[in-house]
C-alpha cells in the first residue's frame, strides 16, 4: 500500500476510484491521507512493531487505513467486514490491536465488540455520529484532519497480519517475521508476483472482492506499489464488474471462481454488452475452479486468464502457465514456484496421480499468532514444510489437481470421498447457484454423501429438480459420489472472497448426531 515515488512523479493519476460513485483519489492525495494518519496513530503511544485493526467495507477510507501502517512499521490486521461482535471480538484482542479504525456502516458492530478489548486505547470510526458514552471513540476524519501530511520522522516498514477464514475452526493470524526496514523494500515473494502478473505503472487494476482478504491486499498493494490506478467494487455485481472494465478500460483483475460461475450464467446480451478488450490479465484465486467453468471462460474471454495457487495462509505458493492449459489440465496448473509434495498421514510421499495432503517448502517463514500448537501441526518435523491440510495430487506432467480440504473429506464406508469433485460438477448445472457437499451421519457407512443447493432465481427447490439433479450427478459420477439426498436454501454462507464456510453448513446436520432435512 506504500506508492513510493509516485506520489511526486505523477501527483495528479488517481491511486484509486471508487467504482460505484466515480470518486477518484488522487497519488497526492492519497500520500497526504496515510501520512497524515500515520502521525495520528503515533500520537496515540502506536511504535513499531504495535499491532492495530480495521474493521470496514470497502471504502474511500480503506487503502489509506493499510498504508499508514505498512510506512510506520506497525503490524495491521484487516477482518472480515462480515463477523460478528463476537467473532470481532476475538480477533481484535488476539491480534493485541491497540487501535481499531472502524466506519459509520460498521460502528455498532465495532463499538460491541469493543466493550470486550480491553487492549483497544483508541477506536477511530469514519463518520462517527458522536452518541458513544466509550470515551475510546473518536471521529476518524477529524482526529487526521490535524496531523501534518508529510510523511513521519521514523518511517519503516510495516505488514498485514490476516486472519484465516476460519471455515475449519477458530480463525488464525498469520504472522510472518517484519524486518527493520524502509517502508519501500520488497519480499521476494511481491518481487516475483509482479513479474508474474505483469504488472507495470500505467495499469488499472480492478479489485471486486473484500479488501480485507489476502488475494485483495497483495494485488491493490503491488498496484500502488507501482504507480498503477485500482478501481474498487464496494460489492461484486456480475454485470457491473464487466460495465467497470469497459468505462475505466481495465488491464488486470483478480477474481474467484464463483464471480467466473456467476457472469457465465448471464444472459448473452447481458455478457456481450461491454467491450472487454482491455483487458490483459484476469487472476484467479482462493478456491479450485471448475475445469467446465475455465473451458467456458476460454471460449468468451480467450487465453487472458492466469491462476495461481497460493495455500490458504500464504505458506507456499505456486504458479501456472496461461488459462488455455488449465482448462485441460487440473484445477491449479503445473507447478512453477516452491518446492511441493504430496504425502500420506506418515509422511511418504504417494505415487503420481494418488491423493494426499500438499505440503511445501517453506517459502516465508511464519507462525499461527499466539498458538504455538497450531503452528507445529502445520510444520513438518524437521521444520523445512508446511501445510494447511490441503488434499491433491500431482499427474504425470508435474500439474497440480487439488480434490479438497482434508477437513471435509467424507469417509463412507472405508471409502475417502472428496466433497470438491461434486461441487464441481453441480455448480455446473443450469439450475444451480452454488452447491455445498459433505459428509452427514449414516448408522451402517459412518457418513453419507448430503448436498446442499442454493438453487437459481425462479427455479423452484422441489421433488423434481432433485431427481434432476441426481440424474444428473449418476451421469457424472462414481455411485458411491452421488448424493443421497438434496436440501435447499435460498442462499449459502459464502463469503464475497469465495470462501463457503462449510463448517458452520455440515454442523447444522451433526449437532444431534442424525441428518435431518432442512
Amino acid at each position: 500500500m506504500y506508492p513510493g515515488p509516485y506520489a511526486t512523479r505523477h501527483p495528479d493519476r488517481p491511486a484509486f476510484v471508487m467504482a460505484s460513485t466515480g470518486e477518484a483519489v488522487s497519488y497526492r492525495e492519497y500520500e497526504a491521507r496515510s501520512n497524515a494518519l500515520a502521525h495520528l496513530l503515533r500520537s496515540l503511544g502506536l511504535r513499531q512493531f504495535d499491532h492495530y485493526s480495521i474493521f470496514m467495507e470497502n471504502n474511500d477510507r480503506y487503502l489509506e487505513a493499510c498504508s499508514a501502517g505498512a510506512r510506520a512499521g506497525l503490524i495491521y490486521t484487516a477482518v472480515n467486514s462480515y463477523l460478528t461482535a463476537d467473532e470481532l471480538a476475538y480477533i481484535v484482542d488476539n491480534s493485541e490491536s491497540k487501535v481499531l479504525i472502524t466506519s459509520r456502516a460498521k460502528r455498532e458492530l465495532a463499538l460491541e465488540a469493543a466493550a470486550a478489548c480491553p487492549r483497544l486505547t483508541h477506536v477511530l470510526v469514519v463518520g462517527d455520529d458522536g452518541t458513544s458514552d466509550d470515551a475510546r471513540v473518536v471521529d476518524y476524519v477529524t482526529a487526521i484532519s490535524s496531523q501534518p501530511t508529510t510523511p513521519i520522522p521514523d518511517e519503516r516498514l510495516g505488514v498485514a497480519m490476516l486472519y484465516s477464514s476460519g471455515t475449519t475452526g477458530r480463525p488464525k493470524g498469520i504472522a510472518r517475521p517484519l524486518a527493520d526496514e524502509p517502508p519501500d523494500a520488497r519480499s521476494p515473494l511481491f518481487s516475483f508476483l509482479l513479474q508474474l502478473w505483469r504488472y507495470r505503472e500505467d495499469m488499472v487494476y480492478l479489485s471486486p472482492a473484500p479488501l480485507y482478504h489476502s488475494a485483495p491486499q497483495a494485488a491493490v498493494g503491488l498496484t500502488i506499489m507501482m504507480g498503477g490506478t485500482v478501481v474498487i467494487m464496494e460489492r461484486f455485481d456480475p454485470v457491473d464488474y464487466l460495465r467497470c472494465v469497459e468505462q475505466h478500460r481495465v488491464t488486470h483483475s483478480q477474481l474467484v471462481p464463483t464471480m467466473f460461475s456467476r457472469m457465465l450464467k448471464l444472459s448473452e446480451e447481458e455478457r456481450n454488452r461491454y467491450d472487454l478488450s482491455s483487458l490483459e490479465i484476469a487472476i484467479h484465486a482462493a478456491a479450485p475452479c471448475p475445469v467446465p467453468v475455465k473451458e467456458a471462460m476460454i471460449d468468451w474471454w480467450g487465453p487472458i486468464i492466469h491462476e495461481y495457487y497460493g495455500a490458504t495462509e500464504g505458506l507456499g505458493f505456486t504458479a501456472c502457465d496461461s488459462f488455455e492449459w488449465l482448462a485441460h489440465k487440473g484445477t491449479v496448473g503445473r507447478v512453477m514456484f516452491g518446492d511441493l509434495h504430496i504425502v500420506d498421514d506418515e509422511m511418504n510421499e504417494v505415487p503420481v496421480g494418488q491423493p494426499g495432503t500438499i505440503w511445501f517448502k517453506t517459502a516465508t517463514p511464519f507462525e499461527y499468532h499466539n498458538d504455538a500448537e497450531k503452528t507445529r501441526e502445520a510444520t513438518s518435523s524437521d521444520g523445512t514444510m508446511t501445510t494447511v491440510n490441503d488434499v491433491g495430487y500431482l499427474d504425470e506432467d508435474g500439474f497440480l489437481y487439488l480434490t479438497d480440504r482434508k477437513t471435509f473429506m467424507i469417509i463412507s464406508g472405508g471409502v475417502n470421498l472428496y466433497p470438491q469433485e461434486m461441487e464441481n460438477l453441480l455448480i455446473t448445472h443450469p439450475k444451480v447457484a452454488d452447491a455445498a457437499v459433505f459428509g452427514v451421519p449414516n448408522v451402517d457407512l459412518g457418513e453419507e454423501v448430503k448436498a446442499v443447493i442454493q438453487p437459481m432465481p425462479g427455479v423452484e427447490p422441489d421433488e423434481a429438480l432433485t431427481e434432476e439433479l441426481l440424474a444428473f450427478c449418476r451421469q457424472h459420477l462414481a455411485r458411491q459420489k452421488v448424493p443421497r439426498s438434496i436440501d435447499y436454501r435460498a442462499e449459502l454462507p459464502r463469503l464475497p472472497t469465495g470462501k463457503l464456510y462449510k463448517k458452520a453448513l455440515r454442523d447444522e446436520y451433526w449437532g444431534d448426531g442424525n441428518s435431518r432435512i432442512v
